[in-house]
C-alpha cells in the first residue's frame, strides 16, 4: 500500500433512495450536509431514483451539479425500495456506509453517532426506534407484534424494531454485496452477514412532506417476503396442521362408526359434514398456497435475471477517480 493510500482520509459512504420524494430532497440534503460536516471523513452521497414519476430526478441532478460528491442512479422502472437500496450499496466506495431513507423519518443528525461506534470498532451500528412519531396505533402495534414473531421464527435473529437506517462497515458491506438472490429483505440479510453488531436507539419523527409509498397491502407482502426469506416454518407448519387434521378426521371417523354399531343411530349430520368438508379443503388450499409461495421463489431464482437496470448514472468524483485509475 502506497503513502497515499495510508494518510488518505476514510470515506463514508450515505445511500439514499428514493421514489416520489422530491419535495423534501432538499431539505434531506441540507440536513445531511450540516450533520456531517464536523466529520473527519470525506463523504460521498449516493442517490438512487427508483423510478420516481415526479421531479426526484431532476431535484437530484440538481444537487449533483453544484455538489460533485453527489452520484445519482437512474433505474430503469420501479424495482422496489430492497432493489434500489441494494443499487445504491454496489456503486458505495466507502470504507463505511449509512443506508438512510429520504423522508427525513431517521434523522441525518444521528449518523455521527453512528459514525462515533464504528470507530470504537464495531462493524455494523443498527439505529433502534423506540419512539414512532406520526404513525397509527394500528401500525404502531402491527409492527411491534411482527418483529417479535419474525425474531422468535426465522433461523437468525433480526433485530426487533430496526428498519434499514444503519452504518456498515466495508467488510460487512462486502460480504453483504455476495448474496445476490432476487426476493431481497433487507433487514434480514444485514443481520445474515453477522459481525459484531451494536445499536444506537432514537425516536422515529414523522414524515417531512408528501406520504409513504408503503400501503398496507405492501407492509403484508413485505412481512411475508421476511417470514418466508428466512424461515421454512410456514411450511412445517402447514405439514403439522395436514398430519393433525387428518389424525382428528380420523378420530371422528372411528367415533361416528362405533356409535353406529353400539347404538344403531344412523349417520345423521349433514351440516356438520358440510363443515368439515370445508375445513379440511380449506386447510388443504391454505398449504398449497404456502407451498406454491417458496416454489415462486425457486421459480424466480432459477430465471437469474438481473436485480436491477440503471438507466443513467452521474458518478461522484470518487467513482470517476476510481474509472482514472483503472484505465
Amino acid at each position: 500500500m502506497n503513502n497515499k493510500e495510508t494518510n488518505r482520509k476514510k470515506i463514508l459512504s450515505i445511500v439514499a433512495p428514493a421514489y416520489n420524494e422530491s419535495t423534501g430532497l432538499d431539505e434531506f440534503y441540507s440536513r445531511l450536509i450540516s450533520a456531517t460536516k464536523d466529520l473527519d471523513l470525506d463523504l460521498e452521497i449516493i442517490y438512487v431514483n427508483d423510478g420516481s414519476q415526479d421531479n426526484t430526478l431532476e431535484r437530484m441532478c440538481k444537487q449533483r451539479s453544484d455538489d460533485p460528491r453527489i452520484t445519482v442512479i437512474d433505474l430503469s422502472r420501479n424495482f422496489g425500495k430492497e432493489i434500489a437500496l441494494t443499487a445504491g450499496l454496489d456503486y458505495a466506495l466507502g470504507d463505511a456506509v449509512v443506508v438512510i431513507d429520504t423522508d427525513l423519518q431517521d434523522p441525518p443528525e444521528l449518523i455521527p453517532e453512528l459514525v462515533a461506534r464504528w470507530l470504537d470498532g464495531n462493524d455494523v451500528v443498527n439505529a433502534k426506534r423506540i419512539k414512532r412519531k406520526g404513525e397509527s396505533w394500528f401500525k404502531k402495534f402491527t409492527s411491534f407484534m411482527y418483529y417479535r414473531f419474525l425474531f422468535q421464527l426465522s433461523d437468525i435473529k433480526i433485530p426487533k424494531d430496526t428498519g434499514d437506517f444503519r452504518l456498515l462497515n466495508r467488510d460487512a458491506l462486502d460480504a453483504l454485496l455476495k448474496l445476490r438472490e432476487k426476493h431481497r429483505y433487507m433487514k434480514g440479510l444485514f443481520a445474515w452477514v453477522g459481525y459484531s453488531q451494536v445499536e444506537v436507539t432514537y425516536e422515529r419523527d414523522e414524515r417531512y412532506a408528501g406520504n409513504t409509498k408503503w400501503g398496507f397491502w405492501g407492509l403484508v407482502n413485505l412481512a411475508f417476503e421476511g417470514l418466508t426469506s428466512f424461515s421454512v416454518l410456514p411450511l412445517r407448519l402447514a405439514s403439522m396442521v395436514g398430519v393433525l387434521s387428518a389424525f382428528l378426521a380420523i378420530i371422528f371417523g372411528v367415533l361416528i362408526i362405533t356409535k353406529k354399531f353400539l347404538y344403531g343411530d344412523p349417520v345423521a349430520g349433514y351440516p356438520s359434514l358440510v363443515v368439515l368438508i370445508t375445513f379440511i379443503g380449506g386447510i388443504q388450499l391454505l398449504a398449497l398456497g404456502v407451498i406454491g409461495e417458496y416454489l415462486g421463489r425457486v421459480f424466480n431464482e432459477t430465471k437469474n435475471r438481473p436485480l436491477y437496470i440503471v438507466k443513467n448514472m452521474q458518478r461522484s468524483l470518487y467513482l470517476s477517480e476510481q474509472e482514472d485509475n483503472k484505465s
